[in-house]
Formats: C-alpha cells, structure tokens, sequence
C-alpha cells in the first residue's frame, strides 16, 4: 500500500517584520521620553536612611545652595497653564513689564534665583543659556523683603482648589538663617507642611530600623 508523501516545507522564519517593529517600538520611546533637564545650581543634601517618593508633579521646589541663595522651581509637568497664571500675577503684583514671550520663557526656566528686578532678564535669555547667568538668590533674610513670599503666594492662587505639595531641597552646607527664612515664607502664605528633599544612605546594620524592616511581624 503506498504512503503519502508529507511535503516538507521550509522552517526559517522571516525576522524582517520583527526588526520593523522593535525599532518603531524603540523610536516611540525615544521620542515621548522626557528627560529632566540638569539642575544650573549644584545642591548637595545631607542623606537620610528613610526613603519617601516625592511628589514630582503639583509641587513647588525651594532649593538652598551651600552659599544660602534661594531658589524657586515650579514642578507641573500635567497642566502647564500654571506657568503662565504665576508669572502673569507676579508681573502684575510686582509691576515688572514682562513682555509676552518673557512670561512664555517661564515654562522653559528650570530655576528662578533672582529679585524681581532681575526677573526681566533671567526669562530673557533663552533657556538652555540660563546656566550661565549668576543667579544671586531671591532675597529672603530681610522679612520686610522677603520675595519667596510672593512666588508663593502666587503658587497657591494658580493651584486654588488642588493639593499643592512644598518640597525644601538645602545643601548640606547652607546655615540655618536661610532655611528659617524659607519655612517664614511658607507660614506666612498659612502653609506648615512640607517635605525635606534628602540624599538616601544605607541603613546601619543592627540598628533599630534594620532589625525591623527584617523583621516587621517583631
């Protein structure tokens, strides 16, 4: 009796399309990927062992350089309008004249450390050469000059109705003068919670807190 005969058929697969998609996969990343763009003022932090995730949206960041000068960050990557409702109310409170596409340099500007008098410039100069400007701090040890007060304030009217988170990212370095005045900038915009940006160590070995993440059931 015969037997049919199995037509043997080839076993290589064409990659071809595996390859396509893999770079349209990789091009994707590539292009909505955001990178944080590096910080014109280098702050080194004092460390801590406890580890929080901190809020990177909706936030205000105040940083303190190791010479005391101040600096305010706006952190919204979800709702940029923000930029435009804060620096629009400190150019009219402040009566700065900014010129529209001054007040749309805002958005780009990583860093504000400078007295109103020295806003108009700051936003300026394009964003990738504000590196390069010395920025003197805004002025905060003199509480009847006290500008913080002001970017704060403005944050709050701009996210009225929404958390708003503070985060307070000091040198190790930085005396205790700016940082009280710092905290007097908040409390004098009623705000008394905020969160310490800090660099993470190791847990000491032994100590009370090792033993109890080992052991949390003890």
């Amino acid at each position: 009796m015969g037997h049919a005969k199995i037509q043997k058929k080839s076993t290589d697969t064409d990659m071809t399309p595996f390859v396509d998609i893999a770079f349209l996969i990789l091009s994707f990343f590539i292009m909505a990927t955001k990178f944080k763009p590096p910080e014109p003022v280098e702050i080194k932090t004092p460390g801590s062992v406890l580890s929080q995730k901190l809020p990177d949206n909706n936030s205000v960041l105040i940083s303190i350089d190791s010479t005391d000068k101040v600096y305010f960050s706006l952190l919204s990557e979800k709702d940029q309008s923000k930029f435009d409702e804060i620096i629009s109310g400190i150019n009219t409170s402040q009566n700065l004249g900014l010129s529209p596409a001054e007040m749309s340099n805002f958005r780009k500007t990583v860093m504000v450390g400078v007295p109103f008098g020295g806003l108009k410039q700051l936003l300026a100069t394009d964003a990738k050469e504000q590196g390069s400007l010395k920025q003197p701090g805004i002025p905060v040890l003199d509480s009847a000059t006290n500008q913080l007060v002001w970017w704060i304030q403005e944050a709050k009217k701009a996210f009225a109705g929404q958390k708003l988170n503070y985060l307070i990212k000091g040198d190790g370095n930085s005396k205790y003068p700016a940082f009280e005045a710092v905290i007097a900038s908040l409390k004098r915009n009623e705000e008394y919670k905020y969160n310490l940006v800090t660099a993470l160590d190791d847990i000491p070995a032994g100590s009370a807190l090792d033993k109890s993440l080992k052991n949390p059931a003890n």
